[in-house]
């Protein structure tokens, strides 16, 4: 008993050329898709602003004023390693409490850590401070806020340590998300991919043969007769037949 044949044989050629017989559609769904996302990112999204300010660990073992002398390897690894430490002191509930309290902030310690992140910079003792908000005057407030209070933190927890402003934070002028090219190029990407995949679905589940040609190419059968459109010669026909009443009635 025969099993029946549950595989498609799929023309890749063919594939390729009915996507290129609706280029103009997968263009216009492209279009639509970055312009849905354009309109989603500029009119839906709050923008949102960074301001960064920068700070110096200053650690007492290894800085004598003006004094000028050498440092060993170990003494800078002991400052940078001191960034991680003063990192956990800022993002404390003790410290960030405070800021709220300074800066007047109407943010609960949880909102107020989620705003807030802090790094060092190129694996040095500078560790940059970030505060991201909706109000570009309120990032820069923070972190300027975050800037007066931690030393005196830092100073409480860590003997012998300090730190000392490199950069204070300024206002930010342009906002750093959303980024709306960014969201309009995926979505023309995402409705061209959806376009095709739509096409080539209806292309491969298309039994109907559409010329005669993809007949003779594809399964190699001889045309013993071709049915003619008159759907798409009907305008020709009844045209022809009008030209051959005119030339009877002369």
């Amino acid at each position: 008993m025969n099993q029946p044949n549950n595989y498609y044989n799929v023309d890749l050629i063919q594939l390729l050329k009915g996507l290129w017989r609706r280029a103009w559609i997968i263009a216009l769904v492209a279009v639509i898709g970055g312009v849905g996302m354009f309109s989603f990112a500029f009119f839906l999204i709050t923008p949102k602003y960074e301001s960064e300010a920068m700070m110096y660990v200053n650690n007492s073992d290894i800085s004598v004023g003006n004094t000028s002398f050498s440092i060993s390897n170990a003494e800078l690894t002991a400052a940078q390693s001191l960034v991680d430490t003063y990192i956990i002191i800022l993002k404390s509930r003790a410290t960030l409490n405070e800021v709220i309290s300074e800066g007047e902030l109407d943010y609960s310690y949880e909102e107020l850590k989620d705003m807030l992140s802090a790094e060092p910079v190129n694996n040095t003792e500078v560790f940059s401070i970030d505060v991201t908000s909706e109000n570009p005057k309120e990032a820069e407030l923070i972190a300027n806020t975050i800037v007066k209070i931690l030393p005196n933190k830092v100073a409480d927890v860590v003997d012998g340590s300090s730190v000392r402003v490199v950069d204070y934070a300024v206002i930010p002028s342009e906002k750093i998300s959303p980024n709306i090219t960014l969201f309009t190029a995926i979505g023309m990407l995402l409705g061209a991919a959806i376009s095709c995949m739509v096409i080539m679905i209806y292309l491969v589940n298309d039994t109907i043969i559409h010329d005669e040609d993809y007949l003779t190419e594809t399964y190699e059968l001889p045309v013993l007769a071709v049915i003619p459109d008159l759907f798409d010669n009907h305008k020709n026909y009844y045209s022809s037949a009008y030209e051959t009443r005119e030339e009877v009635k002369k």
